[in-house]
Formats: C-alpha cells, sequence, structure tokens
C-alpha cells in the first residue's frame, strides 16, 4: 500500500475509532474509494496495528482516571481486573460462535472462509452501521430524557451488571464491521442504568484488554498466509507502513477522545446514533453503485 494511503487510512482510523461510528466501517469505505482491499493479510494487519495505535491514545488519555478509581487500591484493581476479564471471556463466548457461523455463511459450502472476507463487503457493513446507531440513538435519547443523570454530581462506579451487559453486547459487535464497539458498549452501560464517564472508561479498558488478541491473530494470519503461498515474511517489510499508521492514529486517536468526552458530558450522544444511520445510507448507496 502507498505510504500516502496509510496515513490517510490512520487518519480515518484515529478520528472514528474512539468515536461510537465505527472506525473500521469508515477505513474500510476509505479504502474501497482507494481502491485497496482490506481483507488481504497485510491490510488487515495494516486495520489492526491501526487499532495498536488508538489504544495506546485510550491508555494515555484515560491512565489518570484508571489511576484515580481502578488503580486507588489493591481492592479496587482486582474487582476492576475481574469485571475486565468476565466482561471480555462473556464477550468470547458470543463472539466465537458468530464468528464460525459468519465464516460458513461467506464460505457457501466451498473453500473455507475467514471473518476478513467482510472487511470489503460493504453491502455487510451498512446495516450494522444502521444497527449501532439505532442503538446509541435509543440509549442517548433516553439519557438526554433523564436530567438527573446528567446532574449527578458524583457518578456510580461501574458495577457487574454494567460489564456483563457490556461484554455481551461487545461479542456482537466484534465480527461485524460497521457495529461500533464503543458505541454498543456505552450504549449498553447507559442502557443498564450506568452513568456516562465511568461506563465510557470501563468501555475503553474492555478496549485495551482485547487488542492485543487482534494484534497476535493477525500477525499469525499474516504469517500462516505467507507460508501456504511459498513466501518468506520480511516483518521489517510488512510493519513499517502499519507503524507509521499506528503513529498517525494515535495522535489523530487523543483529538477524537476529547471531542467524545465533551459531547458525553454535553448529553450529545444521541447525534451519533443520527450520525451512523446517515454513514449507513451513503455506504448502502455506494454499494449499490458498485462498490
Amino acid at each position: 500500500m502507498r505510504w500516502i494511503y496509510v496515513v490517510i487510512l490512520a487518519a480515518v482510523q484515529g478520528l472514528t475509532e474512539l468515536l461510537p461510528v465505527s472506525s473500521s466501517a469508515h477505513v474500510i469505505v476509505t479504502a474501497e474509494l482507494l481502491h485497496e482491499n482490506m481483507s488481504t493479510p497485510a491490510n488487515a494487519l495494516l486495520l489492526v496495528m491501526l487499532h495498536t495505535g488508538t489504544m495506546f491514545a485510550v491508555i494515555v488519555y484515560f491512565w489518570q482516571q484508571w489511576v484515580d478509581t481502578f488503580f486507588s487500591s489493591w481492592a479496587a484493581f482486582y474487582r476492576f481486573a475481574r469485571m475486565v476479564f468476565v466482561a471480555s471471556f462473556l464477550s468470547g463466548v458470543v463472539a466465537v460462535p458468530l464468528i464460525l457461523l459468519v465464516e460458513h455463511v461467506l464460505s457457501h459450502g466451498n473453500h473455507h472462509a475467514v471473518i476478513e472476507a467482510l472487511f470489503h463487503k460493504l453491502n455487510w457493513i451498512a446495516p450494522a452501521l444502521a444497527a449501532a446507531g439505532l442503538l446509541i440513538l435509543w440509549a442517548g435519547l433516553r439519557e438526554a430524557r433523564n436530567p438527573a443523570a446528567r446532574s449527578n454530581a458524583e457518578p456510580r462506579s461501574v458495577g457487574w451488571r454494567h460489564a456483563i451487559v457490556m461484554g455481551i453486547i461487545q461479542g456482537f459487535a466484534i465480527p461485524f464491521r460497521g457495529f461500533s464497539r464503543s458505541g454498543s458498549t456505552i450504549s449498553a452501560g447507559l442502557l443498564a442504568d450506568g452513568d456516562r464517564m465511568p461506563i465510557e472508561s470501563f468501555s475503553f479498558a474492555m478496549v485495551v484488554a482485547i487488542t492485543p488478541l487482534a494484534i497476535a491473530r493477525e500477525l499469525y494470519r499474516l504469517i500462516r498466509a505467507d507460508a501456504l503461498a511459498g513466501i518468506h515474511l520480511n516483518l521489517a517489510t510488512a510493519l513499517a507502513p502499519s507503524a507509521l499508521g499506528m503513529v498517525c492514529a494515535f495522535f489523530a486517536g487523543l483529538l477524537a477522545l476529547k471531542w467524545l468526552s465533551r459531547w458525553l458530558e454535553q448529553g450529545r450522544w444521541y447525534l451519533f446514533g443520527i450520525y451512523c444511520l446517515a454513514a449507513s445510507i451513503a455506504v448502502e448507496v455506494l454499494y449499490l453503485h458498485g462498490w
């Protein structure tokens, strides 16, 4: 992939990864417009490394808040670690069967397909964006009509109910490009009567927890694909553009986090839902025009 394309995709990824609008959908659509196929192993690795850049942005942005809340004592950290583990485990319980089902549908009974085959299917991305938009809109309008929640001076910490609900909904988001993980998990937490800022913080902690697994999976996939093709993998060549993208996505992600937190504080969460619905229509139009 050309370096300028990497920078463009990194900027799109960083600005949309940490907003509830599905970075994967935006990156994939942008790649399609640039005539790049994100389902190839090398480009799938790039996509994951872009996620890595925004993961580090999350850590930098939320670090002090996590120290003050989740890391304030051993008991607080132990409770936080257990909730993240349980939420991530539930995500896996939901996501793995879904991934296998989707891959079976994509294979059409012939060669084995992989979930990354969805990375260029705009006809799958459009309904996923719409589903995320409806969920965000529901949660945002529900919260906007509850002034008591907005005026709560002492936000309640994340509880087990929130962690379980958010873990389950993240499992549905993992296989589908367009069904935003941050959008779905934060919305699920709000619908479970969680408070905005603790829910946002825990949602991104869940993202940090599973991102290394995604990176390891894509590295394995890249190595395996090259081995089957009889190609000797040059990791330096494969990782160089991804490293550039990761750095660009990091800085763009910091900007996006400030935007997201401000809109959450101002009770404008529902606007992201409206955007996702509009984006789903745009993606469907692109698909109908042959993209």
